[in-house]
C-alpha cells in the first residue's frame, strides 16, 4: 500500500515506515505531522484517484528532526565588469516518519 501525497509544493511518493525529507514544517522533534492533501491512494491493486484530492484519505507521521540539506554554491560573474559574488545556500528540511495511510 502507498500513497501520494503534496506538501511544501512538491508530490511524494509514501508508504508506512518510510522516512522522508520535505520542506520544513514548524514542529517539534515528535510532534505527530498529518497530511490531507493524497492525491492517490494504491491498496492491494486497487486504485483511488482524487478529483483533485482523494475524498477522506490522510497520511499520519512523526517527526524525526529538522535538518539542512547539502551546501551548494552560487556564483555569479559578469565577464568585462569585474562582478563576481559567491553565495552558499543549505536548504532546510523535516525529517518525517510515515506511520499510518488512511483510506
Amino acid at each position: 500500500m502507498y500513497a501520494i501525497i503534496q506538501t511544501g509544493g512538491k508530490q511524494y511518493r509514501v508508504s508506512e515506515g518510510d522516512v522522508i525529507f520535505i520542506e520544513k514544517l514548524e514542529v517539534a522533534d515528535g510532534d505527530p505531522v498529518e497530511f490531507n492533501e493524497v492525491l492517490t491512494v494504491v491498496k492491494d491493486g486497487e486504485v483511488l484517484f482524487g478529483k483533485p484530492l482523494v475524498a477522506g484519505a490522510k497520511v499520519t507521521g512523526q517527526a524525526v528532526a529538522q535538518v539542512k540539506g547539502k551546501k551548494i554554491r552560487v556564483f555569479k560573474y559578469k565577464a568585462k565588469a569585474n562582478y563576481r559574488k559567491r553565495q552558499g545556500h543549505r536548504q532546510q528540511y523535516t525529517k518525517v516518519a510515515i506511520e499510518k495511510i488512511e483510506a
